[in-house]
């Protein structure tokens, strides 16, 4: 037997509006180990053929271990993040990023995010939103920054 549902129905898992965000608010991502399956996939994806990921024998290498680009980092960091802006967030204008250690795979990452700057946009429906993203491992170590500057919609 189904139901029926008069009127439209609302959207659920909407992300943060503009009028949700305060300076100084400070939240953060659920968390996502690194597997081998990923860097490879990752590797062969980008073409980032470097022997610093492709080989596990290499010799005198600086790092040992099955190290992981810096970039893929960023991405799942930002796939983290990406619920906190599911259907709100308009676009992604600019970043600093800075790599601040190792990540390895089997390593479990999470982002803490604090919101630093918030202002509107000349058209009013639309705000800017700059944040300070830090990458924590599972040991609390910080592995990436970045400062993303966000375009998030205001509630209508």
């Amino acid at each position: 037997m189904s139901r029926q549902v008069s009127g439209p129905l609302e959207t659920i898992g909407i992300g943060l509006h503009y009028e949700d965000l305060n300076v100084g608010m400070r939240f953060k991502t659920a968390a996502r180990t690194i597997t081998e399956t990923d860097l490879v996939n990752f590797v062969n994806l980008t073409w980032l053929n470097e022997e610093l990921f492709t080989n596990v024998e290499r010799e005198g290498a600086a790092i040992s271990g099955r190290v992981v680009p810096g970039a893929l980092v960023y991405s799942f960091a930002e796939g983290l993040y990406g619920p906190a802006m599911n259907f709100t967030g308009l676009a992604f204008l600019n970043a600093e990023l800075d790599v601040k250690g190792p990540t390895f795979v089997g390593d479990t990452i999470h982002v803490e995010i604090e919101v630093t700057e918030l202002r509107l946009t000349s058209k009013g429906d639309r705000g800017l939103a700059r944040t300070v993203n830090q990458v924590l491992k599972q040991d609390g170590s910080a592995v990436l920054t970045y400062n993303p500057l966000r375009m998030v919609k205001r509630r209508a």
